[in-house]
């Protein structure tokens, strides 16, 4: 059942992933159009900076747990090359609960930014878009990344680690 719910947030981590790819894909050609409309016709669009500005929480934060799953995270590697595998696998354990504590402190902020835009009814200042859809998705990432480093830390300490292995 364990690996059923890895396997989920796994494919739920891709698709956050690729929705983040998609705004970027979006930020892209908004910004190209931008710097086209500005330089070529001589006519700035007073959308675009705010347009980025405001896509770019939600992009930066929905590859969260795919960067996880790949186990993408920067890291020194030579304390855990030191250490026999159960010492690395308590490190592991050790990482992932910090990931999920910090993850947990963003993503009560996430989540509560995000009611709290729209029980006001905020919207941004130039496009009028409600606040709470740039929110949203951030709020949405953090929370699949703390509940999928919890699913993941489970697994760490209910596997048993692998024999040493002789190095040269």
């Amino acid at each position: 059942m364990l690996a059923n719910i890895e396997r989920g947030m796994e494919r739920l981590a891709v698709w956050l992933a690729a929705l983040g790819a998609l705004i970027i894909v979006v930020q892209t050609v908004w910004i190209s159009y931008g710097v086209f409309m500005r330089y070529v016709v001589g006519k700035p669009d007073g959308t675009v900076t705010e347009a980025t500005a405001l896509l770019l929480f939600p992009a930066a934060l929905l590859g969260l747990a795919f960067a996880l799953k790949e186990d993408a995270y920067p890291k020194v590697s030579f304390l855990m090359d030191a250490l026999n595998p159960r010492g690395r696998q308590l490190m592991t354990a050790v990482n992932l609960l910090l990931m999920i504590a910090v993850g947990v402190f963003f993503s009560i902020a996430g989540v509560e930014a995000t009611v709290r835009a729209y029980e006001s009814g905020t919207s941004s200042e130039i496009l009028l878009w409600p606040r709470y859809l740039f929110w949203a998705p951030g709020a949405l990432a953090l929370v699949v990344f703390t509940l999928y480093a919890g699913v993941r830390l489970v697994s760490v300490c209910s596997s048993t680690p692998p024999p040493a292995t002789l190095q040269k």
